[in-house]
């Protein structure tokens, strides 16, 4: 069976410090999750030694306050070769000189923001198309934190209430990017309360599995289907495949949804998840040793 060479690492935001000012307490955005290892995870998984590094900035709607925050970051790690995609239409998605950069990269990041405006501006683009291809056939990484984290799936959670969820029909689902199939993923997961709006998500799309991140925590996909969690919180694994029972598709809109039988992991740091066996290790060294005992 073909896997992708490359990698992803999708990373579930910081609830503190968000993509979107409050007007409230006109708190700034602020990047920090470098200081937690995720963003240093992100520059080991690519293998040259002065990357190139590519941040479209597409979700967000203060691009230039989120890019300098992701230049200072990087810069605080060494890397001074960080180009700031701010594409904002879906004419600018067409261009030329934007694709070409794309090729040239050694690892791309997408910003939080509004996961479906990323979609709106590179589905069915040959930027897209590139990224793909980059990420199957070579030691290619992308990343993604909120937004973009949530866009790397072919079923992607637009939006929905955490309050309401598990009532049919309070989670909105749209097309994702489709890096990965067969899962679907959730951000901002611990402190905003979005089990029940990732339970709903996966039970109505049956046979997948969703990825619940927390805040200042990210998994690392290498194979296409193994995971590990990075950083300093938790990722909640909701399985779907052996569901015994839903009324999902019969009760009425808004009505509450039953399920039976769907499993559920917590990944702390360094654990791991396989997406083929559905199994849960606690470290890198179990899985190997899993992987052995199942070749003798």
């Amino acid at each position: 069976m073909d896997k992708p060479k490359g990698k992803l690492i999708a990373i579930g935001g910081n609830e503190d410090k968000g993509t979107y000012p409050n007007p409230r307490s006109k708190k700034k955005y602020y990047l920090d999750f470098f200081e937690l290892g995720i963003l240093k995870r992100f520059l080991q998984e690519i293998p040259a030694r002065k990357p190139q590094i590519e941040v479209i900035t597409t979700a967000s709607m203060i691009p230039e306050e989120v890019g300098e925050r992701y230049l200072s970051a990087f810069g605080i790690l060494g890397v001074e070769n960080v180009g700031l995609m701010h594409i904002r239409t879906e004419e600018d998605a067409l261009d030329p000189a934007y694709l070409e950069r794309i090729k040239k990269a050694d690892g791309v990041m997408f910003s939080g923001g509004d996961q479906s405006r990323i979609t709106r501006m590179f589905l069915h683009t040959d930027i897209l198309e590139v990224l793909k291809q980059r990420y199957w056939n070579e030691d290619f990484t992308i990343a993604g934190t909120s937004a973009g984290a949530m866009a790397m799936s072919k079923v992607m959670i637009k939006g929905g209430s955490a309050t309401e969820s598990l009532l049919r029909g309070s989670v909105k689902i749209g097309e994702g990017l489709n890096l990965i199939d067969g899962v679907i993923i959730d951000t901002h997961f611990v402190v905003r309360g979005r089990f029940g709006r990732l339970m709903e998500a996966v039970v109505t799309h049956p046979k997948t599995v969703g990825i619940g991140l927390g805040e200042d925590t990210g998994v690392l996909l290498t194979e296409g289907h193994i995971i590990e969690t990075i950083g300093s919180n938790l990722v909640v694994v909701v399985d779907g495949h052996d569901v015994q029972y839903t009324n999902v598709h019969e009760v009425e809109k808004g009505r509450p949804v039953a399920i039976d039988n769907m499993v559920m992991h917590v990944l702390a740091k360094g654990n791991l998840y396989d997406f083929n066996s559905r199994r849960f290790f606690k470290s890198e060294e179990a899985f190997h040793h899993a992987q052995l005992q199942e070749t003798k």
